[in-house]
């Protein structure tokens, strides 16, 4: 699957990462819940370390139609409350 962090690139990713990647939404998601902005801007670090680690970087120039949008290392917790869906960022 193609992975986009915003403001940064695309990631190829493994689908076998979803399970991860999903664990990491709902505490992403319970940091929110909770307002608390100091666990909140850990998970979402979190979250984003998982994609670089996990997934392989593509060019910048690189057109892939993305399978998931990731907001930017720098949003604050209101700007990700906006990009929210009822299954978090990742569905499933």
């Amino acid at each position: 699957m193609i992975v986009r962090i915003m403001e940064e690139g695309q990631f190829r990713v493994d689908d076998s990462e979803v399970d991860d990647l999903n664990a990491l939404d709902d505490g992403l998601q319970q940091a929110l819940d909770s307002g608390d902005h100091a666990r909140f801007r850990e998970a979402l670090d979190g979250l984003l370390h998982h994609v670089r680690a996990a997934g392989e970087s593509l060019p910048p120039d690189a057109l892939e139609p993305s399978d998931l949008i990731l907001p930017p290392a720098d949003a604050d917790i209101n700007e990700v409350r906006a990009m929210l869906t009822d299954e978090g960022l990742i569905p499933g």
